[in-house]
């Protein structure tokens, strides 16, 4: 139990002053230096990609809080890093414009549109008051005010796609300073028009509605967004070539999103918990630029829970990859089985990627490493060759998601064939797993190893429990599948496959080399040993449960 006088964890809350208002009592790890970086490398435009929950939103409202002239947060970044650096002066000094697009959906581009002229709305209401004793026909404010009226009165018109340009220059003529624009999470509008089927139609109104305030703009300062990849080569960004991308790959800002080694160590001994090998080998894993960072989600929730599962939640964007991976090519789909199958596999990568492309290898490589699935652990820019691997085990469980629409079966009868085998329940794994094989495509038919490497895929998420290995030496052979329990009170598991025509024999020859060759070497205790054979859509199974002393 963790004592009462621990601070609380923000676990959900990305309101930066919400947090630290509270900040004797709430725990927060210091970022703020992100406001140093973003004011010295004074880039016009910046783009920040990075996988959902780590920690875009927050880092988001801490710049605004600190830049915003509106407010006094002097208090709330009491003890903060930024605050000791000669960018302190700066605090309040900025009208920022800051709202974020996260959630933004609808089911038509019109649709869509009103849910963004809802966010705008908002900053432009913030303003009104302050602008209550300006001259309304001025043009610097005209503009302003004629488009709060149709916002006001949700009219959606040629007005909206100006919005945040006529914002933007009434404010540089009130304080005479050059407003910041923060726009968090700006291809979540994008990604929901994709998924819609109506991109094509929205991207026009949003790339007039990006370009005009951020292309060759004399009233703004300086711009930051964030979202989970830049989507180029659409006409949302066909004009805009001013933006600077920041991606998982580059050292700038790399330690800002997600949690360092040094930050996950000393949070977790706050709250009297240890950065083990198995906190490590769960949560860890992603390399952003040279650091190696933790999920920050994972980590608060672990340290709030106290128990190794898995917490990084689904979302659109695992429905995006989905549905990519079904319509990708025959090369991707060969690179995908050998990732399943070794855990990590060379690619080409485009992380500057086009939706209309998706299904192409290189740019759904790039989804798969900007939402978090994969990390880029070694690059050779000169040939744009990628060495990737899935992240640690949290994430393996993710993938069996993707494996699931992979093979066309549905997730929860995978869970349960899973669970089926793992309890040596062989009648009723033996059911799922032929239905698996009799609903599955004419894959099967030409592919050698096709059962090994997708019961690899089926069974990666459990290796929190077994230690997994694919044809390595053991005995005097080589096993097809073998999985080493990690706990006494489950049984070892090995799988031997064969394939020919006379099935009933395969089974039992599969089974019997697995005794024969001692596949079982150096296991102790219960080992399930499993011959299945198969011929195209029919299979066969035979097992048996034998007991290895030493």
């Amino acid at each position: 139990m963790v004592e009462t006088t621990k601070k609380i964890l923000p676990i959900g809350e990305d309101d930066f002053r919400l947090i630290r208002e509270n900040q004797q009592a709430t725990y927060y790890v210091d970022k703020s230096l992100l406001i140093r970086d973003f004011i010295s490398y004074g880039n016009k435009v910046t783009l920040i990609t990075r996988p959902r929950r780590f920690g875009k939103t927050l880092n988001m409202t801490m710049l605004r809080d600190f830049f915003d002239i509106t407010a006094d947060s002097r208090k709330i970044f009491e003890g903060l890093s930024i605050m000791e650096t000669e960018y302190a002066e700066k605090i309040n000094t900025v009208p920022v414009v800051s709202f974020s697009l996260k959630g933004c959906t609808g089911k038509t581009s019109e649709s869509l549109q009103k849910a963004i002229a809802v966010k705008v709305l908002k900053e432009y209401v913030k303003y009104a008051i302050i602008f209550k004793d300006v001259d309304p026909e001025n043009y610097s404010y005209s503009l302003y005010f004629r488009t709060l009226e149709k916002l006001k009165n949700e009219q959606i018109d040629e007005d909206l796609k100006n919005s945040l340009d006529y914002l933007v220059e009434a404010l540089h003529a009130f304080y005479g300073v050059r407003p910041i624009l923060l726009i968090d999470e700006y291809d979540d509008p994008i990604i929901n028009a994709h998924q819609g089927g109506f991109r094509e139609e929205f991207s026009d109104f949003y790339s007039t509605f990006l370009t005009m305030v951020l292309k060759g703009n004399p009233h703004l300062g300086q711009a930051m967004l964030t979202g989970i990849q830049r989507v180029a080569k659409e006409s949302i960004f066909s004009k805009l070539n001013n933006i600077v991308v920041y991606n998982v790959l580059d050292d700038q800002y790399a330690n800002y999103f997600g949690f360092t080694q040094d930050e996950t160590s000393q949070l977790l001994q706050h709250y009297d918990l240890e950065l083990n090998n198995d906190v490590k080998a769960r949560y860890d894993g992603y390399l952003f630029g040279e650091i190696e960072i933790y999920n920050p989600w994972s980590i608060l929730s672990y340290a709030n829970k106290r128990k190794l599962q898995n917490y990084w939640l689904k979302t659109s964007t695992n429905a995006l990859i989905k549905e990519s991976v079904l319509e990708a090519d025959h090369d991707f789909h060969r690179t995908f089985e050998k990732l399943i199958k070794n855990g990590e596999v060379e690619v080409t990568l485009n992380l500057e990627a086009s939706f209309s492309e998706l299904p192409r290898t290189d740019t759904l490589w790039g989804l798969f490493v900007n939402a978090g699935y994969l990390t880029v652990i070694h690059a050779d820019y000169d040939l744009n060759t990628f060495v990737v691997r899935i992240p640690n085990q949290e994430i393996k469980t993710e993938f069996q998601e993707i494996v699931s629409a992979y093979i066309k079966l549905s997730s929860q009868l995978l869970k349960d064939m899973l669970l089926a085998l793992t309890r040596s329940q062989m009648v009723e794994f033996m059911t799922i797993y032929e239905k698996l094989v009799l609903e599955s495509t004419s894959y099967y038919d030409v592919k050698e190893n096709a059962y090994q490497m997708l019961m690899l895929g089926m069974i990666m998420n459990l290796r929190d429990i077994y230690k997994i290995t694919s044809n390595i030496e053991s005995g005097h052979g080589r096993s097809d599948i073998r999985m080493e329990s990690r706990d006494k009170k489950r049984p070892h598991i090995i799988i031997e496959f064969k394939q020919g025509e006379d099935v009933e024999k395969l089974k039992v020859e599969a089974l019997a080399q697995i005794k024969q060759r001692k596949y079982y070497t150096g296991l102790v205790g219960e080992v399930l040993c499993i011959g299945l054979a198969h011929n195209k859509k029919e299979c066969q199974l035979a097992h048996a449960q034998i007991t290895v002393d030493c």
